[in-house]
């Protein structure tokens, strides 16, 4: 796989639908590896065969089931980003995505970061869900350090990683649960910084 190649997907039926909905449901409740091909088939009401046929291989489903769920997420980011009319400043912008994430995790993740979580159990850049893994938290980075360049040009990589830190760590504590939160308590950390240009 190239570089800038993503990891294969296919085109998806009905059924591949509803069984990538209860596999994503299963994987983010149950982990991973303790979901098998059979009880994804039975809560999505088809065949193995089927599953097999759409997808190949359970690793298929994991890439799809993530890549879903990375595309989801960068379009309910984008809708928060892109606001018809006016350009929100940068500074703005970086608490905007901080909003998005405490709203996708209110939602969508009880129980932390499912990229976070999937690569607690995919740690071999050779499985095939791996490269969804490292470039969604790579695209976040990307996005953090383009907000830090337009805050502070000369200190865009180390604000970007500061903020990335900061959304990242609150991510997890989300997912612990040891306190009460802790996106909103990174947001104003990030207000903190973005305030002073990253110094």
């Amino acid at each position: 796989m190239g570089e800038n190649e993503g990891p294969r997907r296919i085109a998806l039926t009905p059924a591949a639908r509803r069984a990538l909905e209860a596999a994503g449901r299963l994987f983010y409740e149950r982990g991973i590896h303790a979901v098998g091909v059979d009880l994804i088939a039975a809560e999505a009401g088809v065949t193995k065969k089927t599953l097999y046929d759409r997808f190949g291989s359970k690793e298929q489903i994991v890439v799809e089931y993530l890549a879903d769920r990375d595309e989801r997420w960068r379009a309910f980011l984008a809708e928060r980003l892109d606001v018809p009319d006016r350009e929100l400043p940068a500074r703005e912008r970086v608490l905007a995505v901080f909003d998005a994430s405490r709203a996708w995790a209110l939602e969508h993740s009880s129980k932390g970061c499912s990229m976070v979580n999937a690569h607690a159990e995919i740690s071999d850049p050779a499985h095939p869900a791996y490269p969804v893994i490292a470039g969604q938290k790579q695209w976040m980075l990307g996005l953090f350090t383009g907000l830090g360049a337009e805050i502070a040009p000369d200190r865009a990589e180390h604000l970007g990683r500061t903020l990335m830190l900061l959304h990242e760590g609150a991510l997890v504590a989300h997912g612990l649960g040891i306190f009460d939160d802790p996106i909103g308590h990174a947001r104003e950390e990030a207000r903190a910084l973005v305030s002073t240009g990253g110094v």
